[in-house]
């Protein structure tokens, strides 16, 4: 999985290309962290290029989440694709994290 990201006006925008899985989880997490520290807590993950995620993968999400509320923000999903959708679906937690069409508008009405 590659990860990139790019601080904005109100947030952090984190793209995720490729498979979120057990192998690339401990990236994401890593890189949540690393733009935490740096001081952005208000974090939009862009998964338009994420075409598959397992239960570590949705762990990641979790703990990724958790991070960015525990610094005060929060962290939004973006450009969802269907298969990941399907699984926040299955497990209830598109309850928690709200997918929006885009990473420009997942904190455009706060």
């Amino acid at each position: 999985m590659d990860l990139s990201y790019k601080v904005n006006e109100s947030y952090a925008e984190i793209t995720a290309a490729g498979r979120l899985n057990m192998v690339s989880a401990p990236k994401l997490r890593e890189m949540v962290a690393q733009v935490v520290a740096a001081g952005s807590s208000r974090i939009v993950l862009n998964l338009e290029q994420t075409a598959f995620m397992d239960s570590s993968g949705l762990g990641a999400l979790i703990g990724c989440l958790k991070a960015a509320r525990q610094a005060g923000g929060d962290l939004r999903i973006a450009a969802v694709q269907p298969q990941v959708q399907m699984v926040l679906g299955l497990t209830s937690m598109d309850k928690v994290l709200t997918s929006y069409p885009s990473a420009a508008v997942a904190f455009s009405n706060d």
